[in-house]
């Protein structure tokens, strides 16, 4: 096409972003907009959720609660968009109303404060996958057009007086519609946001505000001054008397579903490495989340997924301080987008410190470069050891990215990020592919600890973070809701393996761990099960979540 061609079918949406209006229609237009337009992925869903053959008295009520949310976003604007913020407000509104409705609509993901947290501790690198060219294309039709367009429109305003009347005439009119709506539905409105909580997070762009709103209010409450945790502890003296320290490698996975290890029971051979070096895979474990953001903290922190309060959690020490308490040599690796405040306080290492040319590419590293350099540190280190890495794994939507071209062995593979546009069965190729991926790294963990029995009693405890979702019932990635969330991502790979002389002198029989493999275990468990391992004496540590201590032989 011409450039002349695209000026002259450009000059009436200018012509038209030159007319002058008055601003409560302005508002009025955006409420509109952000009750049905940006809204589509909320009446989709709602239209699968209400009741067959009432199709009349279902439109009426999908009708009825887009007349109550374009009164109460009519409402709401009226009374906080004032004179020089305006069109500001506005236009970012519809930006973000915008990229909320693509990622609902693509992913079938909610925004709720977890998933907004996401959003703002996701680094660069990782958000860079979530571009693409429908992704780009989307946000130019809905969130950039609209918003240039409402910005270069002239307020006409009328005296101060007159526009007042008016502005409090708009706001009676909107309540009287919106409360009209939802007197007129009542029973239909309050059996949905009662059956059906996750409605709430569906409404662009109250979701998204909210949440948002959720996450700054908890990031600005945080306590300075972190309360201590576990001041008294200290190595058991027996541990003293041992002929070798303990060396333990903690393994924090990313994004690793329990049902597509092949120790679990899954058809394809996605570990062949762990199973040579029998390890013991628990299946029944489930995670404290389903985001990184939250899982982490909770299951280094002494509360219990029940009890779990991401505040407190954040200013109060956790378990690698309590291990810093008791004198443990401690480094923490992280080849993921941190470790969410847990490692803050130990030494801690970022991938541009232990970066491979041959496994670390464009910024990204594979998870075998963490192991760089270990044998050096080993071979300096005295004493109790705890190694935590934090890994990669299967980080999606680009699951393709997460191992090197040798471990592609299942084809073909899914190689956008829009995974709605793919193949189920190419997701679930690249997906397992990453899986097959971390059991040769898990593998080669352990052949690490082999390598240092004239000198560790060593242990590898590996458990993901949370689960995923590949497609089924259309949902996508992870973050939901805890209560709403599928069992895909929350059922999580748990796996132990520990030394001949790990088990002699801790007296955990490998054997009774693996009688119990199909006994319920969560990252409730994590805490007190390492300070266990690790003969950590303190009044912080509780026998009863400790899971080893049943196979413990004194």
């Amino acid at each position: 096409m011409s450039e002349s061609r695209v000026l002259f079918l450009s000059r009436p949406l200018f012509r038209l972003a030159a007319l002058r209006i008055r601003p409560v229609w302005m508002t009025l237009i955006v409420a509109i907009l952000l009750g049905t337009v940006y809204n589509i992925p909320l009446w989709r869903y709602l239209l699968g959720l209400l009741p067959q053959g009432r199709g009349l008295q279902n439109g009426l009520f999908v009708a009825a609660f887009s007349v109550f949310l374009i009164a109460a976003f009519n409402l709401i604007l009226s009374l906080v968009t004032v004179r020089w913020i305006q069109k500001p407000v506005l236009a970012l509104l519809l930006l973000g109303a915008a990229s909320a409705a693509y990622f609902i609509q693509g992913y079938n993901v909610l925004l709720d404060a977890g998933m907004m947290q996401n959003l703002f501790e996701t680094d660069p690198r990782e958000a860079g996958e979530y571009l693409n060219l429908n992704f780009i294309l989307f946000m130019l039709l809905f969130g950039v057009l609209p918003a240039v367009l409402l910005l270069r429109t002239r307020l006409e305003r009328g005296p101060f007086g007159r526009e007042l009347r008016l502005r409090l005439l708009v706001v009676v009119l909107s309540l009287a519609a919106g409360g009209g709506a939802l007197m007129g539905y009542y029973q239909d409105f309050a059996s949905l946001f009662r059956n059906h909580r996750e409605v709430r997070y569906l409404i662009t762009p109250s979701n998204y505000i909210s949440g948002t709103y959720k996450y700054l209010r908890g990031n600005t409450m945080v306590a300075k001054n972190v309360a201590p945790l576990g001041t008294d502890a200290r190595l058991n003296a027996a541990a003293g008397k041992r002929g070798k320290p303990t060396l333990l490698v903690l393994v924090v996975g990313e994004t690793a579903r329990s049902g597509n290890f092949s120790l679990n029971g899954y058809g394809r051979d996605t570990n062949p490495e762990l199973a040579a070096r029998g390890v013991v895979s628990f299946t029944n474990a489930y995670s404290c989340g389903t985001a990184t953001a939250l899982s982490v903290p909770c299951m280094f922190s002494r509360m219990n997924r029940e009890q779990y309060d991401a505040d407190k959690a954040s200013s109060q020490e956790n378990l690698m301080d309590v291990l810093k308490h008791a004198g443990v040599n401690i480094l923490w690796r992280d080849n993921n987008s941190g470790c969410k405040g847990v490692c803050n306080r130990v030494p801690n290492e970022l991938p541009a410190q232990f970066s491979d040319p041959g496994l670390c590419k464009d910024g990204e590293c594979h998870d075998e470069a963490m192991l760089g350099g270990l044998e050096r540190y080993l071979a300096k280190a005295g004493g109790t050891t705890i190694i935590v890495l934090h890994q990669l794994g299967s980080h999606g939507p680009a699951y393709y990215k997460r191992y090197p071209a040798s471990f592609e062995q299942l084809r073909p593979v899914c190689r956008s990020s829009e995974l709605q546009t793919c193949r189920p069965e190419d997701i679930v190729n690249a997906y397992d592919n990453s899986i097959r991926y971390t059991d040769h790294f898990l593998a080669r963990v352990i052949d690490l600890l082999k390598s240092q029995q004239d000198r560790f009693n060593g242990g590898m405890l590996y458990l993901s973070d949370h689960g995923e979702s590949l497609g089924e019932n259309g949902v996508y990635l992870h973050g939901m809701p805890y209560w709403l969330a599928p069992d895909n991502q929350k059922h999580i790979p748990f796996i132990t393996w520990l030394s001949p002389g790990l088990q002699h002198e801790t007296g955990v029989s490998q054997d009774c761990l693996q009688a119990r493999r199909g006994e319920a275990i969560s990252q409730d468990n994590l805490f007190d099960s390492v300070l266990g391992l690790l003969d950590v004496d303190t009044s912080v540590y509780r026998s009863s979540q400790d899971f080893y201590l049943a196979c413990r032989k004194r």
